[in-house]
């Protein structure tokens, strides 16, 4: 309908009659609520109605204009028409009707001006029917998926309205984010946690792509993932629209399975394929809904696990188990190094370490593991990491790796003969030849190896030379936490600190940056969860992470504390509202050195002048209380004491915003 040559009829003034078939009257404005020649939406259940006045005359109509779904209630009337806001349309405000020749108008309602209001009779609200979308989210839950991130927009409304059933019934916990990228981390953070997967959601074009930082995370280090992304209509798909992205070849990297959801799909199918990547391939999978596929009526079965997942616990061959054994058994001074892919089956490496008295040291990812309190627990390998470790990979004579991807942060050192237990094949010699490799679940490889030992063995016990290098470290650790030069407090003194306050099973979801690197040179583990973005190192990591462990731990009395630098905490510092919003019981530790300080040293390494990174910062507990959160500032070492016992005691977010000294790392 184009915009009405002169002259233009005036519209007809016909009022709505009260229908004849069943209704209820409702009110939706104050009588006097609404101005002449004005437009206004309301809302009545899930019906949005555009409600007008002429006069003393009111209308209300569908608010969806016929032509192409504009908002009428944002219309305005001009010449005594109601004009779309869209694209000009025309229509009576009394009753819809559109001037000649045209015949299209949106549904009208019977109007009653009474002494407290207007009232609209409308029909019965129409029983909600299942959809394609239903039977995704079914599925869904059915394969174990509990918690989504998400954003709700424009294109992923039938999803949207499909997960907040879920919701009411139970079936899952939805959490509305600030950005997409951290959805998508904290459904990284919650499948290193608990090898299963959540979702992340988003809209078509900008919200999908969003997503893909966090899904690499997830990605590089082997953690389920599920990524559900909204898309434009299909009539309009390839053709330039608004929002119009490919996003199968957009997540073709990052994604293991990507697929667009038709009309015509087997839906539960398409769902369980993507589950079934996520959570027994240990990958990312990705799901793209057209936006008119998702409200599509279905009354199909939901999908499920039943029949399609198999004991995944696959023992070593047995000449590789036989080979492994015979070096071990014959080794004096065996190591074991664990890394995060061991993370389910310490009881079974830690027994057979007892067994020889062979000190455990473990990746950065991977600590928390083994307690530095047991009496083999060596702690931290690498670049982030204790000389208790280093010395005793430098003075074995056999490495034992279970399920470590032999990063160069940690340094395992590739002359020393090296036996390797991974249940990944590529993950075997991936840098370079070892010894013995392993292919094999970690737990029932460690449980062979320990049946297939002799009773008389070589090795030495070695728990009284770790006590000694412990106490050693220990000393050195403790003249470090003394260290003050008035210029904010020190790393070693706040993590000597927090390892006083913190719950021995809390999560601890670890930033980048200089911050990491302290944490784990000095914070010692007892039992705590370290979750940290790894292979990717990704910055802005803690914050989102935080979120995704409470939703997978955050109702069974466990901690959950993010410790990160003022660079990371800045890109999702908005999330901090989100755990407001959600009453999560979380903990901020911010290490404030207003500098990328990372950044800086690298670049002094390298003989370049520091350059771009300072940053100017807010009073970040001022922040905190202004997100609704509890916020305490530390300005020196003697207030860490008071500030983090109050803050891990709170019921609900807070933020404990310690001033640090760059140089005391």
């Amino acid at each position: 309908m184009a915009a009405m040559n002169e002259p233009q009829p005036s519209p007809s003034t016909e009022p709505v009659g009260v229908p004849d078939g069943p209704h209820e009257w409702h009110r939706v404005l104050g009588r006097d609520e609404l101005g002449d020649q004005r437009v206004t939406t309301v809302t009545v259940g899930r019906r949005s109605l555009c409600v007008t006045r002429v006069g003393d005359t009111f209308g209300a109509l569908d608010n969806a204009c016929p032509h192409q779904g504009g908002p009428l209630g944002e219309g305005s009337i001009e010449r005594g028409w109601l004009r779309c806001p869209w694209h000009g349309y025309d229509y009576s405000p009394c009753n819809g009707t559109p001037p000649p020749p045209f015949g299209d108008a949106p549904d009208a309602y019977a109007v009653d001006v009474r002494d407290d209001g207007v009232y609209v009779a409308l029909p019965p609200e129409s029983e909600r029917q299942r959809t394609v979308a239903d039977v995704l989210v079914e599925t869904m839950t059915n394969w174990g998926v509990r918690a989504v991130f998400g954003m709700v927009g424009h294109s992923n409304l039938g999803f949207a309205d499909a997960l907040r059933t879920a919701e009411a019934r139970a079936d899952l916990r939805y959490i509305a984010i600030r950005h997409e990228g951290a959805a998508a981390f904290a459904v990284s953070a919650y499948g290193k946690l608990t090898g299963e997967a959540a979702a992340c959601f988003a809209i078509a074009g900008p919200g999908s792509t969003n997503l893909l930082t966090g899904l690499y995370d997830a990605r590089v280090d082997r953690a389920p993932a599920l990524a559900i992304s909204g898309q434009v209509p299909s009539n309009v798909k390839g053709r330039g629209a608004f929002q119009d992205l490919d996003l199968d070849r957009a997540f073709a990297d990052v994604a293991d399975y990507s697929q667009t959801v038709q009309a015509g799909s087997d839906h539960a199918e398409l769902m369980t394929m993507a589950c079934k990547h996520a959570v027994v391939g240990r990958g990312v999978a990705h799901l793209v809904l057209p936006d008119e596929v998702q409200t599509i009526d279905s009354d199909a079965p939901a999908g499920g696990p039943a029949g399609r997942v198999g004991d995944r616990r696959v023992a070593p061959p047995s000449e590789a188990l036989e080979a492994a054994s015979q070096l071990i058994a014959g080794a004096r001074r065996p190591v074991f190094v664990v890394g995060h892919g061991a993370r389910r089956d310490m009881p079974e490496v830690v027994a057979l370490a007892e067994r020889l008295g062979a000190p455990v040291v473990t990746t950065f990812k991977a600590k928390g593991q083994i307690s530095d309190r047991h009496a083999l627990g060596a702690g931290v390998l690498g670049r982030s990491g204790t000389p208790v470790a280093s010395y005793f990979m430098n003075e074995s004579d056999l490495l034992v790796a279970w399920g470590t991807s032999f990063s160069n942060h940690t340094g395992i050192a590739p002359y020393k003969p090296i036996v390797q237990i991974d249940d990944d094949p590529m993950a075997l010699g991936r840098f370079h030849a070892v010894e013995v490799p392993v292919l094999g679940d970690v737990g029932v490889s460690a449980a062979s190896i320990a049946d297939a030992l002799p009773e008389e063995l070589a090795a030495v016990d070695q728990r009284g030379e770790v006590a000694d290098r412990w106490e050693i470290w220990r000393n050195e650790k403790r003249s470090r936490v003394a260290d003050d030069r008035g210029r904010g407090v020190g790393a070693a003194a706040l993590f000597d600190a927090l390892g006083r306050h913190v719950d021995a099973d809390a999560v601890i979801c670890a930033d980048v940056g200089n911050n990491a690197y302290s944490y784990g040179r000095y914070f010692e583990v007892d039992h705590q969860t370290v979750l940290m973005s790894g292979y990717l190192g990704s910055i802005g990591f803690a914050l989102p992470a935080a979120l995704g462990a409470w939703a997978a731990v955050g109702g069974r009395g466990r901690q959950v504390v993010a410790v990160a630098g003022d660079g990371g905490f800045g890109q999702y510092a908005m999330e901090l509202t989100t755990a407001v919003r959600h009453e999560m019981d979380i903990t901020v530790v911010l290490l404030d050195n207003s500098e990328l300080g990372k950044i800086s040293k690298e670049q002094r390494a390298g003989s370049f002048d520091v350059w771009q990174t300072g940053l100017v910062n807010p009073d970040f507990a001022g922040f905190a209380r202004s997100c609704g959160a509890l916020g305490i500032g530390v300005a020196d070492r003697s207030q860490l004491d008071e500030a983090l016992s109050a803050a891990l005691g709170h019921r609900g977010p807070a933020l404990v915003h310690v001033r640090s000294d760059v140089d005391l790392l």
